[in-house]
């Protein structure tokens, strides 16, 4: 299997297969080159839709010229834990931050999420992601409030005043409950919207099949997380 930095002959076979509706696993394996390899460079370089292979390689070309030095001859990296691969994690911690940031997440959130989710404990401090990311403090502040907001960290106070972040089993549900609401609030405005413009008139209809719309997706989301948050620990407790 070939390693290495994908040329720009593969970068057009990603391409030409994704216009093909090819899945990852079936392009990587023409290319004879790992399903990550394959996701994280589509992930990072626009997405399924927006992929484009000039493009992504002039992108990887800047970025290797950005990259830092590289550590100085005898520098080792961190020891993983339970025996696993560092090279490995660190693909698939770039791999699950590109399709985040596909999603929508900005970067620096992207990557912190990426960090907490990919931890053990589930768990870092401040200090600990400017270690861990190489940024400044006020990087990671900015990026925890973002995550926090959307309720997909929350906060632990340490000794010393020092804080910890945590992401947790809990957390996505908690996540998916915070949108349900906030879209919930939409439709309550978009209800209020009808009686503005008038009932039966062509804006005020529209504003009404939107809340109709959003409070069919409001009520099944919530509905389908308190389900899975009951199955999920209902395994757990059983031990299934």
């Amino acid at each position: 299997m070939p390693g290495g930095r994908l040329t720009q002959q593969e970068r057009q076979q990603i391409a030409l297969g994704l216009a093909d509706g090819l899945a990852y696993a079936e392009i990587a394996r023409r290319l004879d080159r790992p399903t990550s390899t394959i996701t994280r460079e589509v992930m990072r370089n626009g997405g399924p839709n927006g992929y484009r292979a000039e493009l992504a390689h002039r992108a990887t070309e800047r970025r290797a010229h950005r990259r830092r030095p590289a550590a100085p001859r005898g520098a080792e990296p961190p020891e993983q834990a339970y025996g696993r691969d560092a090279d490995a994690v660190r693909e698939y911690e770039e791999t699950f931050t590109a399709v985040m940031l596909t999603a929508g997440m900005p970067a620096m959130m992207a990557r912190v999420m990426a960090s907490l989710t990919l931890t053990d404990t589930g768990s870092l401090t401040a200090s600990e992601l400017v270690q861990r990311l190489q940024v400044s403090p006020a990087s990671i502040s900015k990026a925890i409030a973002f995550l926090e907001s959307q309720g997909l960290v929350r906060r632990e106070q340490e000794e010393r005043r020092r804080e910890r972040y945590v992401i947790d089993d809990d957390i996505w549900y908690q996540s998916m409950m915070a949108s349900a609401r906030a879209t919930a609030q939409i439709v309550e405005i978009a209800r209020q919207g009808v009686g503005v413009l008038v009932p039966g008139t062509p804006a005020a209809v529209r504003l009404e099949n939107v809340a109709r719309f959003l409070a069919f997706v409001s009520e099944s989301t919530a509905r389908a997380a308190e389900q899975a948050r009951e199955i999920l620990h209902s395994s757990a407790e059983t031990g299934a």
